[in-house]
């Protein structure tokens, strides 16, 4: 069985930035495996704080429910870190879990956040992350004698909330219109962050112009990828 595996710092970035990703080839029979460093407890839970009596395990309670909830109904299996939110307090036995990760997925690709992120630095410590484990996990003398099929794969950056203060420069823009509805309906699921509803639809509808666009290929909601690393090819196409 194919695999995909998305690192994201918070639960709401696998949902707005990747759900339709997760979906499009979760139904294409990938198993899809997202690894969640945080809850999104403190910077990503703006109405969770504002219900009365809300506490920190109460929020983080709360997202936890919702990103399981997201997963599932994206057709992905989620695994959490907990390792703290604003700011990511990622450790030894995190990293060594990512590599285990690695070895037992031995992913098609990765989906993370970019390089880049001067609003939120959870998002560039998690891209750090995913793409040092991802190096780590090939080194056969990182935890010797263990049995593993592993080739570190291609990675694709997903698109920040703001692209131009990101040096995020997509080449891949994904048709996503089949499996819109379940992007959407995730969407609903994330109730701290219903502000963000309409405009991550809009994106979607930008990114869908603009594939119809560049390639003539109708399509009404896309997700823009920054290929991390160059393709092999033996033609132009």
């Amino acid at each position: 069985m194919k695999t995909g595996l998305v690192v994201t710092a918070h639960p709401g970035d696998f949902v707005w930035r990747a759900g339709g990703a997760i979906a499009l080839h979760a139904k294409k029979g990938y198993r899809m495996k997202i690894v969640c460093l945080s809850f999104g407890e403190r910077g990503e839970s703006q109405f969770a704080w504002k219900e009365k009596g809300a506490t920190l395990e109460s929020v983080k309670a709360g997202r936890k429910d919702e990103a399981e909830r997201a997963a599932k109904l994206l057709g992905a299996e989620i695994e959490f870190f907990d390792c703290g939110d604003y700011p990511l307090k990622l450790t030894e036995s995190h990293f060594d879990r990512m590599v285990d990760i690695y070895r037992e997925l031995n992913p098609s690709f990765v989906l993370t956040h970019a390089l880049e992120d001067p609003y939120n630095f959870d998002h560039p410590n998690a891209a750090h992350f995913a793409q040092e484990t991802r190096v780590v996990a090939q080194a056969m003398g990182h935890k010797p004698g263990a049995q593993y099929k592993y080739a570190a794969p291609p990675v694709f950056l997903f698109e920040p909330h703001q692209p131009e203060q990101c040096n995020y420069k997509p080449d891949l823009l994904l048709k996503i219109d089949e499996v819109w509805k379940e992007k959407y309906e995730a969407f609903q699921i994330l109730a701290a962050q219903k502000h963000l509803w309409g405009y991550y639809e809009r994106v979607a509808l930008n990114r869908g112009i603009q594939g119809s666009r560049n390639t003539g290929v109708p399509m009404t909601y896309g997700e823009a990828y920054q290929r991390l690393f160059p393709t092999v090819a033996e033609e132009l196409a």
